[in-house]
């Protein structure tokens, strides 16, 4: 079968498209044949080996993919069931998505919602699923469409526009933070009432005007400092992404004057029942307009050329790649 393998020589990671045996995969009770696999920014690091993602070679990449049970030895699943996974390391410590076959444990596994096929599961894959893992932490929090406006940084990647999309479909107010003027006519289709350039997010004092009911940062860094400084009293920062450093430079001033809440969002070892109940609610309320404006879809050959794409910030939206 054809897979993207990455090797390491001399502390230089190496792409490269191979033919393997399905009997070297690792061990899974469960094979799925793989239709689309996806692109996100951990994926990106790993193949270019620009972040410490991989610490086992040699490794499959992908830590997405949505296909058909080839085979099964858990009574879950059956042979031809349509299945998607994200997380649990995959395509990190055990091999992924960016292969014809994977062969995972049984648990790792979601049943395709009804809605859903393996190419908008992939659109979707684990930037949609942190985004409405983000969405739900806000809603935790008792911010409402009618508690006010909701900021999202990064809005062009996958996880902002997937956002962006959903807040707007939920009724919220969504104003979209982007560094690029070329990005601004697709968050407007997405549902982003205003744009504002991310140099505005800089640099913040310990306290601002309240101006954010919500807030999903993807960003880190000062503009999430910016942000804990401008939420309104009550408020929430849903935050799932460090683009912009991992430092935090702000005060507890948000915290405790503001009763500011700071939710980190982890989706790769989500629990099952949440898991499973964000991606019912995202094959039933991302709207199907969504996946027209939010995928670029690319052969497995071209994935090595993309993954340095997103990392210089050059690519908007969702990734997915269609296994052949």
């Amino acid at each position: 079968m054809k897979a993207l393998v990455l090797e390491q020589n001399e502390g230089q990671t190496l792409a490269e498209i191979k033919t393997i045996d399905p009997s070297a995969l690792p061990a899974g009770d469960v094979t799925v044949d793989i239709d689309y696999s996806d692109l996100n920014y951990k994926d990106a690091l790993a193949i270019t080996g620009k972040g410490k993602i991989i610490r086992q070679f040699p490794m499959v990449p992908g830590i997405d993919f949505a296909g058909r049970v080839s085979s099964s030895e858990n009574s879950q699943f059956h042979a031809g069931q349509p299945v998607l996974l994200t997380g649990w390391g995959v395509g990190e410590n055990h091999w992924g998505g960016l292969a014809k076959q994977a062969r995972v444990n049984a648990d790792w596994l979601v049943p395709m919602p009804e809605g859903l096929n393996a190419r908008k599961a992939m659109i979707i894959g684990t930037a949609g699923f942190t985004a409405m893992l983000c969405v739900m932490a806000l809603e935790d929090a008792g911010v409402t469409p009618k508690s006010g406006e909701v900021i999202v940084t990064g809005a062009s990647g996958g996880v902002g526009s997937t956002a962006v999309a959903l807040l707007h479909h939920l009724g919220y107010q969504v104003a979209a933070v982007s560094g690029r003027s070329s990005t601004h006519s697709y968050l407007q289709q997405l549902g982003a009432g205003r744009i504002l350039d991310r140099d505005a997010f800089s640099d913040s004092r310990p306290l601002e005007k309240q101006t954010w009911a919500g807030a999903i940062d993807t960003v880190g860094g000062k503009v999430l400092a910016t942000l804990l400084a401008q939420m309104n009293y009550g408020g929430c920062v849903a935050t799932c992404g460090l683009a912009g450093g991992t430092s935090l430079p702000t005060t507890v001033m948000p915290f405790i004057l503001r009763n500011v809440r700071l939710q980190g969002i982890d989706s790769v070892m989500t629990p099952v029942a949440r898991r499973f109940a964000a991606w019912e609610r995202l094959a039933r309320e991302l709207p199907e307009s969504f996946y027209q404006q939010a995928a670029t879809e690319i052969t497995l050959d071209q994935v090595s050329a993309y993954a340095h794409a997103i990392l210089n910030n050059e690519v908007r939206g969702r990734t997915i790649v269609k296994i052949d």
